[in-house]
Order: C-alpha cells, then sequence, then structure tokens
C-alpha cells in the first residue's frame, strides 16, 4: 500500500524501490548444522524447561524409544545453529529491523527509513529434528508492505527461512517481520 505525498495529493509515494521489488525472492542466507546429537538436544531441553524437568521424550532414550517418534526427538524450537557451524561462529551483524542493514545484506539502496523494530516471528513446523540430522536453513527476502502509521509510513519487511533435514524434509519455516519507519 503507498500513501499520497502530502506536498502533491497526484504524485503517489512509496518507500519499496523498483529494486527492492525486484529483489523480492532473493536467498540472503544459507547455513548447514553440524549433525545434532543427542546431547544438544538434551541440554537445549534443561534449559528451554528449567526449572522444570524436560519431557522424557527429549532425553530417555528407553522411553523415547516406546513413542511414534521411535527414539529422541528435539523440541520443535530447538536451534541447530545457535552457536555456530561447520563454516566457523555466526557472524555478528546487525538486527534486520535495523534501518539499511536487509538491503545491505542484498547489495541494494536501503529505504529511506530512520528507526526499526522487531514486528515478530511466526513458525510453522514439519517433521521433527533428531540426533544425526544435519539441518540446512535458506533465508530469503519474503515480501514488502506499506502502511501508514502515527510517525508515517511504516515499511513491513517479512524473511522466510526453511529448514529441511538430510533427506531434504521440511523440518520448519520461520517468518520473520521487521518494521521500519
Amino acid at each position: 500500500m503507498c500513501h499520497l505525498d502530502r506536498e502533491d495529493n497526484d504524485v503517489a509515494t512509496t518507500l519499496i524501490s523498483d529494486e527492492m521489488r525486484g529483489a523480492v525472492g532473493t536467498e540472503m542466507d544459507r547455513s548447514v548444522s553440524f549433525a545434532i546429537s543427542e546431547s544438544d538436544i538434551r541440554k537445549w531441553a534443561l534449559a528451554v524447561y528449567h526449572p522444570e524437568p524436560p519431557p522424557q521424550l527429549f532425553w530417555d532414550a528407553e522411553y523415547a524409544a516406546t513413542t511414534r517418534y521411535g527414539g529422541i526427538v528435539a523440541p520443535e524450537d530447538f536451534n541447530p545453529f545457535a552457536w555456530m557451524t561447520p563454516s566457523g561462529p555466526r557472524p555478528a551483524g546487525e538486527d534486520m529491523a535495523s534501518p539499511g542493514s536487509l538491503e545491505a545484506l542484498l547489495g541494494i539502496e536501503p529505504p529511506p527509513v530512520r528507526s526499526g523494530l522487531n514486528g515478530g516471528t511466526e513458525s510453522e513446523f514439519g517433521v521433527r529434528m533428531r540426533p544425526g540430522d544435519a539441518i540446512t536453513s535458506v533465508t530469503r527476502l519474503h515480501s514488502y508492505t506499506e502502511r501508514e502509521g502515527r510517525l508515517g509510513t511504516m515499511l513491513f519487511t517479512i524473511t522466510e527461512s526453511n529448514w529441511t533435514n538430510q533427506g531434504d524434509e521440511l523440518v520448519k519455516v520461520v517468518r520473520q517481520t521487521s518494521i521500519r519507519y
């Protein structure tokens, strides 16, 4: 959505340039995790469920073998990229909500915005991650939209990361929204 320029009601203005529109669908990042270990899953579950004990499915191989999964699986929020990948530690980059950071990754001119914030994360889950899985994450620019707000035009940018295992089965889809104005 675009708004009318306040000085000339006949001219529509937008924060979304043609270059930005052309970048929608572009791959921004690709990462492959180390193979997931039972120990990784157990530690994650302990941290996430603390101070309560984690469900047995995440740490007791004997119990997990009796479930529909047939063995230990990771909690759906498990992140095999949290520490590092085989290519090294993840670089400390700017937050995607920061003005211009996403476009800098894509090598295009950033929009004329001055502030940004995290607009939220949405996840859909597929098959469970298991010990031995190596997860591939591919992140693409999903979309740009605009909306008028109290402080002017707000630019909503959505990135989408698709996680698959070594069998090319979909593990998770994560959509991250940033709001810039």
